[in-house]
């Protein structure tokens, strides 16, 4: 059970709709709401606070780091990474949201998301910042299975963030640390699970990124996570993961394997609250070709000329919002690396290119 003092924090980080909470012991602590910093003034948690919130997400006193989660008496979930700094105690919480949102309302492209996850075997890859929303998206995608098909779907996650309700299909959730002692092991146990859909929480080394391609190869649809700036450098890191004389081969079966790579980065709204803007592709015969032959390039090329039901550049995506009046204008040129190409763009004056520091 955590502290009283704990439990107010988090009942007021609820309150104000906040994603993440920063604890440093002896400090005051810090929401984090709709992208910004505010100190919670009054309370003082201290290391005994944070001893208890260690034991009530099963950390040992000797634990330096821990990943866990919690869930508070009112039943709301926290996603808990549990640390020292300076010789005293921290945490990070991200708050989990119970309330899976459907595709269309988070601004995801809902049509492609809903395409790639109907079809039997595959990868599909969601990427983004830390923060960008990658685990509510592909939750949204799960759900819209969950409602309208019979699958059986494993997730592999760190920590679980999402509890799914079974309606259509059938969900075994499984946890790293508690049900599985790493990402990789997990997804190789889960095909012998009898699964259709794997969801792997992160692609976090050669391992889990070899068998998740193995595993689309063998007639699963693996959805998982990556942690890149842009779709193109999802495939640069993915083979990077591997030593060099064995990217060729990664990258020819990726290449087969692969349906679609999703970037979503989350920006301030013009009316608050913060608004997704997306970078995707589908892939098709020409990207498959480039993924192949490692020309990172002419991907980036590829998906700022595609046609947009099928492929989209940040840079475009964020003009968009901008012209809906969903983003403002100076928090566009803010996030633009070329703010004076941005504002050509906005005018109606054509470029060749329009890169965005995501």
């Amino acid at each position: 059970m955590i502290s009283p003092l704990l439990d107010e924090v988090l009942r007021a980080a609820v309150a104000n709709a906040a994603s993440d909470v920063i604890l440093h012991s002896g400090r005051a602590p810090v929401l984090r709401i709709n992208g910004e910093l505010v100190s919670v003034q009054g309370a003082l948690p201290d290391d005994a606070d944070l001893d208890a919130l260690g034991t009530a997400c099963g950390a040992a006193s000797g634990d330096l780091d821990r990943d866990a989660s919690l869930t508070t008496g009112d039943g709301v979930r926290f996603r808990v990474n549990l640390f020292h700094q300076l010789g005293s105690r921290g945490a990070v919480l991200r708050r989990i949201r119970q309330d899976i949102p459907t595709l269309e309302s988070l601004g995801a492209p809902a049509d492609l998301l809903h395409e790639w996850s109907s079809r039997k075997s595959g990868i599909v890859i969601v990427s983004g910042p830390t923060g960008s929303g990658k685990s509510t998206t592909l939750a949204a995608v799960l759900e819209a299975i969950n409602q309208t098909v019979a699958r059986h779907i494993v997730t592999i996650e760190d920590p679980v963030e999402y509890l799914f309700t079974a309606k259509l299909s059938l969900f075994t959730q499984r946890e790293v640390g508690i049900d599985t002692p790493t990402f990789a092991e997990g997804l190789r146990r889960s095909l012998r699970q009898n699964p259709d859909i794997i969801l792997l929480g992160e692609i976090r080394d050669a391992a889990s990124a070899l068998t998740a391609i193995q595993a689309a190869e063998t007639g699963h649809l693996v959805l998982a996570t990556l942690h890149a700036a842009a779709c193109a450098d999802v495939v640069e890191r993915l083979q990077l993961l591997f030593p060099p004389d064995e990217r060729e081969g990664v990258r020819k079966t990726l290449a087969a394997q692969l349906l679609g790579v999703l970037f979503q980065r989350l920006v301030p709204g013009a009316a608050g609250g913060r608004v997704l803007v997306c970078e995707y592709f589908a892939n098709a015969a020409s990207s498959r070709k480039l993924i192949a032959e490692g020309r990172m390039p002419e991907l980036h090329d590829f998906i700022a000329r595609g046609d947009p039901r099928t492929a989209m550049s940040f840079g475009d995506s964020l003009l968009r919002t901008v012209r809906d009046g969903l983003v403002a204008e100076a928090t566009a040129l803010e996030i633009s690396d070329n703010p004076q190409e941005f504002a050509r763009a906005l005018r109606g004056i054509s470029s060749s290119t329009q890169a965005t520091r995501r």
